[in-house]
């Protein structure tokens, strides 16, 4: 990867997006986005979409998730203690000790979740986050309602790290690399002659609602749609690969199978794959995909719809890791992809 364009996923990482408060960094998302693309397109959601060559009548939409999991305040006691829901799949487990940035109506502050010291009894048995708080220093509530009220958001505040030069680990990176997998993939088809458009979506909400992918798709109409998430890698201890399949780190881009997926796209997948002598990895999706890819499935007369995903250690931690050679590959793919589409492809499986 171009040590500039790692930079800008970098800064997407370091920007702070919590599901409902996107709005940052799909400024920063567009800014980038803008020099490439034929033109922007936002909506009444939130989402960011750069086009190319909109004028084609066979439209590829291909959504990456900006949102990130946080923490939403929902009380502040007498102490001036805050105390806090989940916006997205929090694990309490992972939040005991860590720091956060309360993105407070005032500014931003920082915070430490607080936990009961192991002298004095510790965390027992089960808990949720309702058992745990943040301590910003404050010494009541009136103090701490100059800066906080309810309904502001927390995320943990944990910077992106590059790991023996091959990994990047962080928080967020479900799926803040979906949306620079997007954009980067605009960049590198900008100024070729084209036979579709793509429409390149940094969509929001996916960790609470998806309705960024319900807006992207219902007000572009795709002929298809892929979405690029993140998914399940197996390859640490203590993960029983009978149960979650065997997906690992540096083994490429991971294809969907299941209901939800259109047969043909993943054929044309596979197809650049063996194009570029390029391994890609299966999951399975039997009913739904849990992405952003539902969403768009069901949208106007319904779309053809399929899911490349990035595999991804240790999933809505603070230290999510990805490999920087998946990603890669899997904007190598899509690329090799859309290159070589016609516009005329028939996407019903019926049809031969």
């Amino acid at each position: 990867m171009e040590s500039t364009r790692l930079q800008f996923l970098m800064n997407l990482l370091k920007t702070p997006s919590p599901s409902s408060m996107e709005m940052n960094i799909q400024r920063q998302w567009m800014k980038d986005v803008r020099e490439y693309a034929d033109e922007i397109i936002t909506d009444h959601a939130g989402n960011a979409i750069g086009v190319l060559n909109p004028e084609a009548d066979f439209k590829i939409l291909l959504a990456g998730h900006c949102d990130e999991i946080a923490l939403v305040i929902n009380r502040i006691d007498e102490e001036g203690y805050l105390h806090f829901d989940k916006m997205g799949g929090i694990n309490p487990k992972a939040a005991i000790g860590m720091k956060v940035t309360v993105l407070g109506f005032a500014g931003e502050i920082t915070g430490v979740i607080g936990v009961n010291a192991q002298h004095h009894g510790g965390i027992k048995g089960d808990f949720d986050l309702e058992d745990l708080f943040i301590d910003c220093g404050a010494k009541s509530k009136e103090e701490m309602e100059k800066y906080v009220q309810i309904g502001d958001l927390a995320v943990y505040k944990r910077e992106p790290e590059v790991l023996m030069d091959r990994y990047i680990s962080g928080r967020g990176l479900d799926n803040r690399t979906g949306a620079f997998i997007v954009a980067e993939v605009l960049r590198r088809l900008s100024g070729k002659n084209l036979n579709v458009g793509v429409y390149a979506a940094s969509t929001v909400n996916e960790e609470t609602n998806m309705g960024g992918a319900y807006f992207a798709a219902a007000g572009i109409e795709p002929t298809m749609a892929i979405a690029c998430d993140v998914t399940f890698a197996t390859d640490y201890p203590g993960v029983n690969k009978n149960k979650h399949g065997d997906v690992k780190l540096e083994k490429g881009p991971v294809l969907a199978k299941g209901a939800p997926i259109n047969i043909k796209i993943n054929q044309l997948l596979e197809k650049a794959a063996r194009s570029l002598n390029m391994k890609v990895q299966y999951e399975l999706t039997q009913r739904a995909t849990g992405t952003d890819a539902d969403k768009m499935r069901l949208t106007g007369k319904g779309v053809p719809v399929s899911l490349v995903s990035l595999p991804l250690r240790y999933m809505h931690s603070p230290v999510e890791t990805v490999s920087i050679k998946d990603i890669d590959e899997e904007i190598d793919l899509l690329v090799k992809m859309i290159e070589d589409m016609t516009g005329t492809e028939s996407l019903n499986p019926l049809e031969d």
